[in-house]
Formats: structure tokens, C-alpha cells, sequence
């Protein structure tokens, strides 16, 4: 277990430092501008809305490919993050965004089933993941993304992962 007179400040430098870490194993998510809100370990992942992500200039929509990743990266950080979270408060693992390495391997996607509720519009999505089940070879997760109102969802996925081995 951690030391519990750890001060705050590094605990929380050292979770942040993990999710950069996580993200930079994601290469796709930098030219996305994806990036991740954290407020202890709930993630929520951010596509801050570009030019460069409209798929139909006409509806100007966001590209169901964009999509579909901003869904897909999100569902891994999270499986990732909850793989990782009691070793990482531990002190089992101190990962930083440096040291990309340090972290355990990103799960591999088996399959990804994307609904496409209605178009993204021109403006910044956000999704959230949920772990629906985890176990040591297999986890299937959930994602929701939503642009101005939580409620009223643009695209969900379901997807299926090969969890690494544990080395």
C-alpha cells in the first residue's frame, strides 16, 4: 500500500502521470487532439472540436471514422486505467508520461459494434466508459458520447478486448 501521509500534490502528480502516459500509447489520439478529464478515477474523454475532424461538408458532421476512434480510445483508456488503478495506488507502479514504457501493455480490440444515434456536430464531444466486465483474458466495456446535454447521446459502442498478459 501507498504511503498514507503521501502528500496530495503527489499522488496527484502521480496519477496524472500515469493517464499521460496512457494516452501517449494511443499515437492516433494526439492528432485527434484527444485528451482526458480526470476527477479521482472516473475519465471522461474530450474531442475538442477541429475543422480537420468533418466528414460531410454539407452536414457538416464529424467523420463516423473520428468518431468511432474517439469511442474506441476512450473504451481502452478506461479498461486500462481500471486494470491499472490498485497497483498504480499502491505504489506498485509509478508510470509518467516519460515513461511510457513503465505502464502495463493496452488491451487489444477484438470486435467494436458502434451505434450511430445522430450526426456529431461542429463542436467538442465528450465520452465515458464503463468496464462491464474483466476478467484476466477477456473485457468487454461500454462507451457513450454526447456533445452538449449527457442525455442526448450522438454515438455508444460496445466493444470486446483481449486483456495483455500478465509479464
Amino acid at each position: 500500500m501507498a504511503d498514507r501521509n503521501e502528500p496530495l500534490s503527489q499522488i496527484k502528480s502521480r496519477r496524472d502521470g500515469a493517464l499521460a502516459a496512457l494516452v501517449a500509447g494511443v499515437p492516433y489520439t494526439r492528432w485527434l487532439g484527444i485528451h482526458f478529464d480526470r476527477r479521482g478515477d472516473e475519465l471522461t474523454g474530450i474531442l475538442p472540436f477541429d475543422e480537420k475532424l468533418i466528414g460531410n461538408p454539407f452536414l457538416r458532421a464529424i467523420h463516423g471514422g473520428v468518431t468511432a476512434a474517439f469511442l474506441e480510445t476512450a473504451a481502452i483508456i478506461e479498461l486500462s486505467w481500471t486494470a491499472m488503478w490498485d497497483d498504480l495506488e499502491a505504489g506498485r507502479i509509478t508510470p509518467g508520461a516519460s515513461q511510457p514504457d513503465s505502464l502495463p501493455r493496452l488491451p487489444k480490440t477484438i470486435d467494436f459494434t458502434i451505434d450511430y444515434l445522430r450526426s456529431g456536430l461542429p463542436r467538442d464531444s465528450y465520452a465515458r466508459a464503463r468496464v462491464v466486465r474483466s476478467g484476466r483474458r477477456y473485457a468487454s466495456v461500454h462507451v457513450e458520447a454526447w456533445q452538449d446535454n449527457r442525455a442526448r447521446l450522438f454515438a455508444q459502442a460496445t466493444g470486446h478486448f483481449l486483456m495483455p498478459p500478465n509479464d
